[in-house]
Parts: structure tokens; sequence; C-alpha cells
């Protein structure tokens, strides 16, 4: 097994989880299997009990393990099914190491940080590493293992010394360091600073770890001098220095890699090169090149609670944005705060107030993504009555769907008293309940996580016409709560399907509204399984209904489509949509913190990165 470790420096927030995902796309183009891990400096076990404001999202893995949102990234980048232990956390190890002494399995020995904690790290690696996650026998040739945090960080010494130790062991030719860092330019003065970038490597280097590659972060291509100057101070030579300069796309950035021959200089420290090829990323290059393209809007109003942090959906953000691609179609994203729908911020704040307004009723679609909590809640179900009673295509997942049955039993059926009991627990009508499985006491991996299979009650649906016309579907779920299965054939006799079920029919898994052009919540996650060149089924439905597109991705029953989390083969071509360049398509263009140029108006582009204002 050979092993990639890429770290941290000066800054977080450099992108270290594109950087190794964007390594493994390139070892992946060289004809190598590749398989990852991502290590958290945190005490937590793992990410389920962390807020989205602190952390970002929490994904979730088919085997039900909530982790960091990275591991979204490899999933997506590199088309891998990951497991939970592909997450390691201090947390993880530290209980380990616990249960052991408790066992008695170190034989009455002082148990410490070095050799105990270290060791149990590199088994850690070691084990987790030679789990095939690519579907295919047999453990992968290259591991990419991200260390979380910066480097001098506290809580990441532990795993400094083991990867120090693990380095060593492993032996040269089975390990290389690339060190991702910030080379700022100053304002003053217009000049690539280098400074913080030697101190970073300097510190490495005193903690027993040489970098193999220095992958700096800019505005823009590192000067030459700039190389010498690094080269010089933080002996690597020049050829290994990377610009990770700012791109219109993300997916720009495994070309990038490419184009400065980083597979090059990965593939000889770990002495592969006989094995590997030339990297083949043509499917990627026509990808960039389409999103740069893209020009005809779709305006979809994400309405939420976490919209002051776009990481808190970043799955959802992704999948929007692999089916606009599908659709030529450039997406924006216009957040909308769900409690400044309400009518207590038309009193507070009337500014709020009208220009969420405005952003809704601007919009080609309604997404309302999960969560939980009550707050907000209520400019949720406002969301969903103006799309249900607009037209307006509406997507509702997890939270969403629940939303969309309160809004149906209190519009439609005039049951005013509807209401889920995680917020109302004495409520008269419960539409929604929490699950007998479930617990109240203990929050952590207690929800019904993982994928599940879902199937279809009926094939003439929106939904399993999207899904290719097949009878089940298996997606991700991460929820405690479920809509209340005596209430079934009130919602049916009014007019609300429930056309997916999961195998006992109790617990509902999809709503439709037949005469809606595109209303539909699901009970899962299929943002989880969405992939650049396979987007989600359901975000794609959404995409096309909002750009009025749909007819073309509903296929008859009879015909022949992919399964799962794809749109129809006789649209697609590798995967996705082809597309011509479009005249004046102009990208944005992404500042070294990863923001992108607005209109100033409150909305959002996606640039491929994330949602930038």
């Amino acid at each position: 097994m050979k092993y990639v470790l890429v770290t941290g420096g000066v800054v977080s927030g450099l992108g270290k989880g594109v950087t190794a995902s964007s390594i493994g796309v390139v070892l992946k183009a060289c004809g190598l299997r590749v398989t990852s891990i991502k290590i958290d400096p945190y005490l937590n076990t793992d990410a389920g009990t962390m807020s989205p404001f602190e952390h970002g999202e929490v994904f979730v893995l088919d085997d039900g393990g909530e982790v960091d949102l990275d591991l979204g990234n490899y999933e997506r980048f590199l088309d891998l099914k990951l497991t939970r232990d592909n997450n390691i956390t201090t947390g993880k190890i530290y209980q380990s190491v616990i249960n052991k002494e408790r066992r008695g399995d170190y034989l009455g020995k002082t148990v410490q940080v070095v050799p105990h904690i270290t060791d149990a790290i590199q088994e850690c690696i070691e084990r987790v590493a030679l789990v095939p996650v690519d579907g295919l026998e047999g453990p992968a040739d290259v591991c990419v293992i991200e260390l979380g945090g910066t480097i001098g960080d506290i809580e990441s010494m532990p795993f400094i010394e083991a990867l120090g130790q693990f380095s060593y062991r492993v032996g040269p030719g089975n390990f290389c360091l690339v060190h991702v860092s910030l080379v700022p330019v100053l304002n003053v003065v217009g000049e690539q600073k280098t400074k913080p970038t030697q101190h970073s490597v300097r510190g490495l280097r005193g903690l027993g770890l040489t970098p193999n590659i220095l992958a700096c972060r800019s505005a823009k291509v590192l000067d030459d001098n700039v190389k010498q100057k690094l080269c010089q101070f933080c002996h690597v030579p020049v050829a290994n220095i990377l610009t990770l300069h700012d791109v219109s796309n993300i997916w720009h950035i495994p070309l990038l890699l490419r184009d400065q021959k980083a597979h090059v200089a990965i593939l000889k420290s770990l002495d592969l090169e006989s094995v590997a090829r030339e990297p083949m990323l043509d499917e990627w290059t026509e990808r960039a090149q389409i999103f740069d393209t893209l020009q005809n809007p779709v305006r979809i109003a994400m309405v939420g609670k976490y919209t002051g942090l776009s990481d808190s959906y970043l799955s959802v953000l992704k999948a929007l944005l692999h089916a606009s691609v599908a659709c030529h179609r450039k997406l924006v994203v216009d957040w909308v705060a769900s409690t400044d729908l309400e009518d207590s911020t038309a009193m507070e704040s009337p500014e709020a107030y009208e220009k969420a307004w405005d952003l809704l009723r601007g919009a080609d679609g309604v997404l309302v993504p999960g969560g939980f909590g009550d707050r907000g809640v209520q400019g949720k179900i406002i969301a969903a009555n103006y799309a249900r009673e607009n037209n307006v295509p509406y997507l509702g997942i997890c939270l969403g769907m629940q939303i969309a049955v309160i809004e149906f039993a209190r519009s439609v059926m005039k049951l005013t008293g509807a209401n889920s009991t995680e917020f109302e627990p004495d409520t008269e009508t419960p539409c929604v309940i929490f699950m007998p499985e479930g617990s109240k006491t203990h929050m952590g991996a207690t929800m019904r996580l993982g994928s599940r299979r879902t199937y279809f009650t009926t094939t003439d649906c929106k939904s399993a016409k999207l899904y290719g016309n097949v009878s089940y579907v298996d997606e991700r779920h991460r929820h405690r709560y479920e809509v209340n299965p005596d209430m079934v054939p009130q919602f049916e006799s009014a007019g609300l399907q429930f056309v997916g079920k999961d195998e006992t029919e109790k617990r509902m898994e999809i709503i439709e509204l037949p005469s809606h052009p595109f209303f539909v919540g699901v009970q899962f996650h299929p943002e989880f399984k969405s992939r650049p060149a396979k987007p989600s089924a359901l975000f794609l439905g959404l995409i096309a209904a909002a750009s009025k597109q749909l007819d073309t991705f509903l296929p008859n029953a009879d015909s022949n489509h992919i399964v799962n989390n794809t749109s129809p083969t006789r649209h697609l071509q590798n995967g996705y949509l082809p597309t011509k360049p479009l005249q004046n398509g102009h990208a944005k263009k992404v500042t070294s913190n990863g923001a992108a140029n607005g209109n100033g108006n409150g909305n959002y582009y996606m640039n491929g990165n994330g949602v930038h204002k």
C-alpha cells in the first residue's frame, strides 16, 4: 500500500479536502485504484452532534456513518462508497484505547499518548486503507490521507507524531507528503509573500515530517522567482512546487495538477512510475469547459435556517450544480432565511421580510432542505404553500417533505392544528411523529441512518420516471421523525400521493402532487449520492422543471434508462449532457478567499467551489 498525506499550513480553509480529492482523481486517471481517509482532530466520536453553523453539513454514508463533509468531496470526485471508518477522529482513537485499557489489553502498563495513542492511529490507518471502497475486490493501490486542521494546532499533535512514525515505518517509496499552504499577496506592495509558507514548512519539519510537494494556494500563478525562493528555504524541488491558483470552477483543480505534472512527482515519490499511465481526464476537461460556458440562469430559492453558512448545505448545493450542468443552465441560488418569510419579521424587520419575499417570488424553483428544531418552521411552511399554490417546482428533503405534508393538511384538508410532534408534542393532529425505534435521551447515532430501500407504489409518477422506471431505489437517510402512517389514507383521499414507501409500507418515503408541475418531497437525502457525471434524479427533476425541460427527462415506462441517481441515457454522453460554447459566457472570477464576484443584489452564483455572494 502506498500513502499520500495532505496537510495544511498558515490558515484553515485553504481547500485541503478539494486538493486531496483532486490528487485522487489524477491518480485514478493514471490507472491506479484509490481510497481516502480523513483525520479530524476533534474529540467528538463523529460529526453527528455538531452544529452546521460550526462545522458545516454532516455527510451521511451508506453504512450510516455521520462524517465530515470532506468525505462527501471524496465520494463525489472519486465515485467511491466510503465507510464510517474512513473518518478517523480523536474521539474514536481515545475511545478504542480506553476500552482496551478497561479490558486489560495493555497488561498493566501505563497507557500514554506515545506509544499507545500513536500506535492506535497507525493501526487504524493501515486497517482502513486495506478496505476496498470502489466496488472491486482487494485493497486499493494508493490511500490519500487528509489531516484536518492546521500544522501547529495542539489537538493534532498526536496525529502528527503518529504520521511521522508511520512515514518512517513504511519507508521511502511508500509515503508522499503534500503540504497545502498560502502564498498571499499584500495589496500595499502587490508582491507574493513566501514567509508564511516558509514558517509553516519549518514547523512541519520540526515535528518530524518533510514535505515532498508544496501545493501553494494563491490568487494567481506563482512567479518563477517565488518558486525559486520556496525551493531554497523549504528544500522542495521547483518541479514539486505547485500553484493552486483561483479558478472559475472546482473541476479545474485536477486539471491544474495534471498540467503541472503533479502526478509525475507523486508517482516518483511512491515508486509507481512503471505501473501508471498518463492521466486520462477528458471527461473532467469537458465538464469544466461546459460549466464555464453556461449562461442561461435557473434560479432556485433555498429556504432554510442555516443560510448564513453555505457549507451547511454543501451536498445540496453540489447536487443542484450537477443537475444544472446536465440541464445546460447556470445555477443561481437565492438564499432565503425561512424566518424572514414569517409575519413576525414583517413587524420587526420589514426590509428583510420584503427582500425574502422578492427572492421567493423571483425563483424558478423552491428547495426546502433538511434541518432540526422549530426555528423557522413556519417560514418553510409558507414557502411550501407558495410553491404549491403558484405551481412553482418544489423539492422538499427530509424536514422539507414533512413541512409539505403539514402545509397540505392545514391548507387543503383544513386541519388547522396539524403539526409535527417535534415542534408541538401535544398537537391534536400529529401529521409527523417520532419514530418508535428512536431515542429521546441520547443524540449521537440514534437516528434512522444510512442507506435504506424505497419501493415505488406506482410507476406512473414523476419520481419513478426520473429514476428510470425502476421498482425501488436505495438512498441515504438521517431522521428521527416520520409521516404518521395512520393519517396516510386521509392524505391520499385529499389528493396527496405517497408514491414511495419502505418494505413494510408503513414508512412514507416519497410524496407527490399529481396535479402540480413538480411538487416532490422525500424523507431521504438524495444529495448524498449525486455525482458530477451522475446527477441525482430528483435534483435533475427540480432543475428540469424550473427550466421548463421536465418532459425531456420523463421517459415512457418501457424505455431503457440508467438506474438510480442518473438521468435518461438517451440524453447523456459520458454521464452528463453535452453543450456548445455560448457567446459571452463569462465565468465568475474567484478571489483568494474563495468568494466570487456577485451582483450586489443578494444573489449567489455557483462557481463549483460553493455558493458565493
